[in-house]
Parts: structure tokens; C-alpha cells; sequence
């Protein structure tokens, strides 16, 4: 192994770094950023500023579902302060900022949710170069009640006296408004000055730039000797990964692909082709079907579910490595996982005000004693990130385009145990279900859709006989980072052409129906 250091992403890009509060919109702040072609990496409110291994360009606190002023609010780390880089608050960020200069913060009479116009009152003030009254967005019960102490006003709403501010001589601003959601006409513009203008941020971030830097991130880690095993499935983020690797050490990585049971109909043959045959992958299939499905009976909590098909899939990659270890020319540390940036988001629980939604089976449902280290060459990366990566390094439109797919499978797709049987029901709906996706045109359009088998009943007829069969739930959603998504508006008439064909044709299926829930409130996957 080298004894180089390896050095982070936020250490070779100008950075801004995003304090996350617990706002729904914070990891838009870091989208909207990285649209400009700068770097934005967001941690929990808690982080301690002196464990930081680089230095941010600038810091943006973000909005939160908490009023400053109670008990146990969280608070930013004061050393913040110390950095000297520009700070901007938003919404909750803003009264933190108060809060700690003067505690002017107090529960306003009305909740303002939703448009309100700016009135901006110094234009010559950086934040708002350019940029005259707008639109905005605002979500808050709580505001500022009085000017903290060094502060002054820089624009108004008809409610807020004080909906945005800048301080007298430090680079600290305060809005009382969201300027990363789209209601706010002019938010880019704002970010946009906060992070090029007043932080004067390069803008080098870029998938071009990316390649060579985590090409050499990996040489490093890995060394000139080390041997990798990659976990795929053939979709874009471990692709995506595993062609990454290849560039990196070529012939040293070995990718595995383990048949887990819940795999889509003719999956693992596909992901075979495409890998070893079409991108030059040394891929090996692991038939674990039995094992994992063995694990799973009578298991009917999702999380259990998920870190089950998590800690297996671990054991696997294990015995696989001690398997190769004696025909490879180095050692085998590490396990290749495609995780993403959004993958991390909503996995870890930090100890601050950010809550797990469900653990992520690349990042949760990890053995403790796990005796392999893991390299995750995309967690930087949001899924646009990562497809234009994929484009850049050759691979196939139709891949790079591909829907995803979760490393449990069909497992989460079916609600209640996981037997054979329940198997074979999903996975011939989603059949079904994707193949007229495409056969309408409109499969790009998409960005994930799939068949969810429910653990309910339902009365019907066929063929003049009563039935008393399951329910097929389809989802389809439109996003672009996963983080929040719309479902998809299809033709009426495409959807009863897909129910009837699944009702028809897959056994044990007697209703079918859409969901028609966003994120938030739902997640993507049903479990």
C-alpha cells in the first residue's frame, strides 16, 4: 500500500461548505451551487470546524425545521466565525445569526409560507449585484424581531422588516428566504453572487475534471500492487464506478456480480453482456440466490430486510476475495461500491437535527466487522454527475440512461416476505410494466419507474369466477437528483393497457393501481 496521503475532493476544488440544519431544500443549496460549476459539499450543523482537513471558500447555513431560541435547538460551532470566509444564513441559518449577534429572533404573528416579493434596499450590496425586486419563497414561523447587533437591512417583504441583512463590516449575510427552490425567481442569481463574487470561488468543478482527479485519488489509495473486487449490477452508478476502476488499475480490478434472487427477469445475462463484452470488465457472476433467499424468509421489516441483503452481500464479496487473493498479484482491501451522494444523505443520521429516512444498502447495511475497506469513487457525485461522467468515459446511451435499480432488488419491491413465489409475481409485472414503457417512447422521460407487489387481497372476476388475488402498485417519477421527485403523468389509456396485461398475463395478480405520491412525502422505493 502507498503511504501517500489521499487527498479529498474539497482539498483539490474550491469549496463551499453547506451546514445542513434539517431543512427538506438543503441539498439543493448544494445542486444549485455545482450548477455554477463549483464545489459544494454539505455536513450536519454539528460539525466540529477544527476536524475539517481543508478550508471552505465560503459557508452557508441552512434552513431548519427548529425555532433558534428553544432548548435544544441546534447550533452551529462558533469556530465558524474564526475561518474568515464569507457566511451567508438562510431562513433558519439567518435567525442563527441573530440569535448569536443580539438574539432578535422571535415567532412571528403570521407563518409565512409561500410567494412573497423582495424589496431590495441597497442594491450596491454584493449579495444582490444585479438583481432588483423578486419572487421568493419563504417557509417560517419565526423571524427576527429587531436588527442583531452590527447588522443592517438590505431588503424587506411587506411581513418581514428584515428579509435580508448584511453585516456593517464582516462578510455575513442573513435571508429570510429560500433562494435554492425554483419559486425564487431570482435565487441562482443570489447564490450565484455569494459563491463567485464574494467567495470568489473557481469554477473548475466539471466530470472532466473529476476523471483525472479520482483517477489519482484511487492510484493512491490502492497503491501500485493492491487488488480491488467491485460489487456491480449493471446499472449506471456501479458501471459507471467499475469503468472508473478499470481506468485506474486496470486488470487489479476484479467486478462481481451476485445473483441475489431478486434480480429482474434475464438480468444477470444482460449485465454480463454488457460488462465483460461491451466495456472489456473482468466480471465474475456469483449464483447466491439460495443463501440470500434463505436469509430472508419470513423477514417482513424492511430495514431488517435491507441490512440482511446488505450484510450478505458482504459476507460474499468477503469469501470471493479470499477466493481470488491467491491469484492476484497483490493484496485485496478494498470493496468497490457505487454509492452517491444522495445515497449518503439520507442513510446517515447525524447527531444533530437530520433524521434517517432508511438506511441505504450501500451505506447502512454494512457489517460493523467488516474486513474489507470500501472505495466509493461517486459519493461526491448526484446522479446527473454521475451520467454525464459515464457519457464522458464512452460508455453505452442506453446504460448510462438506464433506470435504477436498488441493490436489494425486487426484495423491497415486494411488501411482506420474500418467498419464490412472491418473487415471480414482481418481477413478471415489472416486466411487463417496463416493456411497454419503452414500446411508448418514453422511457428517457422517466427517471425510475417499476412494479411494487402489496401484501393485500382483493376481490375480482375472471371468466365468470370469483377471484381473491394480489395487488400490483406502479411507480413512476420525474427528477432530476433523486432527492425530490414528481410522479409521472402517463396517458389514461396507457395505463389501462398495462393493467390488463398484467392482470392477464401474470398469475396471482387480480387489481392493479398507480401511485400518484411525490418526494416528499413518499420516497421513491415503497420499503
Amino acid at each position: 500500500m502507498s503511504s501517500e496521503p489521499v487527498v479529498e475532493v474539497s482539498a483539490v476544488f474550491d469549496t463551499i461548505l453547506v451546514l445542513d440544519f434539517g431543512s427538506q431544500y438543503s441539498h439543493l443549496i448544494t445542486r444549485r451551487l455545482r450548477e455554477f460549476n463549483v464545489y459544494a459539499e454539505m455536513l450536519p450543523c454539528t460539525q466540529k470546524i477544527s476536524e475539517l482537513t481543508w478550508k471552505p471558500k465560503g459557508v452557508i447555513l441552512s434552513g431548519g425545521p427548529y425555532s433558534v431560541y428553544d432548548k435544544d435547538a441546534p447550533h452551529v460551532d462558533h469556530d465558524v466565525f474564526k475561518l474568515d470566509v464569507p457566511i451567508l444564513g438562510i431562513c433558519y441559518g439567518m435567525q442563527e445569526l441573530a440569535w448569536i449577534n443580539g438574539r432578535g429572533v422571535a415567532r412571528g404573528e403570521h407563518r409565512e409560507y409561500g410567494h412573497a416579493t423582495i424589496h431590495v434596499k441597497d442594491s450596491d450590496n454584493k449579495l444582490f449585484h444585479g438583481i432588483d425586486n423578486f419572487q421568493v419563497w419563504m417557509s417560517h414561523g419565526d423571524k427576527l424581531n429587531d436588527l442583531p447587533t452590527g447588522f443592517k437591512t438590505i431588503a424587506t417583504t411587506d411581513n418581514s422588516p428584515y428579509a435580508a441583512i448584511a453585516h456593517e463590516k464582516e462578510n455575513i449575510w442573513g435571508i429570510q428566504f429560500h433562494p435554492e427552490v425554483t419559486h425564487t425567481t431570482k435565487g441562482k442569481q443570489l447564490l450565484r453572487n455569494f459563491a463567485i463574487d464574494i467567495c470568489q470561488a473557481d469554477q473548475k468543478w466539471n466530470m472532466k475534471n473529476f476523471i483525472h482527479t479520482e483517477i489519482e485519488r484511487i492510484r493512491t489509495l490502492v497503491g501500485e500492487h493492491g487488488e480491488v473486487i467491485g460489487a456491480v449490477s449493471g446499472g449506471v452508478d456501479s458501471t459507471v464506478a467499475a469503468k472508473l476502476m478499470k481506468e485506474a488499475i486496470g486488470d487489479r480490478f476484479h467486478a462481481i456480480l451476485v445473483d441475489n434472487g431478486v434480480m429482474r427477469l434475464n438480468e444477470c445475462a444482460e449485465v454480463k453482456k454488457t460488462l465483460s463484452d461491451g466495456l472489456g470488465i473482468n466480471l465474475t457472476v456469483i449464483d447466491a440466490a439460495d443463501e440470500f433467499l434463505s436469509k430472508l424468509k419470513g423477514v417482513t421489516d424492511p430495514e431488517k430486510k435491507r441490512k440482511i441483503i446488505g450484510n450478505t452481500f458482504i459476507h460474499i464479496f468477503e469469501r470471493e476475495a479470499a477466493r481470488i487473493q491467491p491469484k492476484a498479484g497483490g493484496e485485496i482491501e478494498y470493496l468497490l461500491q457505487g454509492t452517491l451522494y444522495p445515497d449518503v444523505i439520507e442513510s446517515i443520521s447525524f447527531k444533530g437535527p437530520s433524521q434517517t429516512i432508511k438506511t441505504h444498502h450501500n451505506v447502512g447495511g454494512l457489517l460493523e466487522d467488516m474486513k474489507l475497506k470500501l472505495i466509493e469513487p461517486l459519493r461526491e457525485l448526484f446522479k446527473d454527475e454521475v451520467r454525464a461522467l459515464g457519457e464522458l468515459m464512452g460508455i453505452p446511451h442506453d446504460l448510462v440512461w438506464r433506470h435504477p435499480f436498488p441493490g436489494p432488488g425486487i426484495a423491497i419491491r415486494i411488501l411482506g416476505e420474500v418467498t419464490p413465489e412472491q418473487i415471480k409475481i414482481a418481477r413478471h409485472a415489472d416486466h411487463i410494466y417496463i416493456e411497454e414503457i419503452k414500446k411508448a417512447g418514453i422511457y428517457d422521460k422517466i427517471s425510475q419507474a417499476f412494479a411494487c407487489l402489496l401484501p393485500v387481497k382483493s376481490v375480482g372476476v375472471m371468466g365468470d369466477q370469483r377471484t381473491y388475488e394480489q395487488v400490483i402498485a406502479l411507480r413512476a417519477i420525474e427528477t432530476s437528483d433523486f432527492m425530490t421527485a414528481d410522479w409521472y403523468i402517463f396517458d389514461a389509456a396507457f395505463l389501462k393497457n398495462v393493467a390488463k396485461r398484467i392482470v392477464n398475463e401474470v398469475d396471482g395478480v387480480a387489481r392493479v393501481v398507480y401511485d400518484i405520491t411525490s418526494k416528499p412525502p413518499a420516497t421513491v422505493e415503497w420499503e
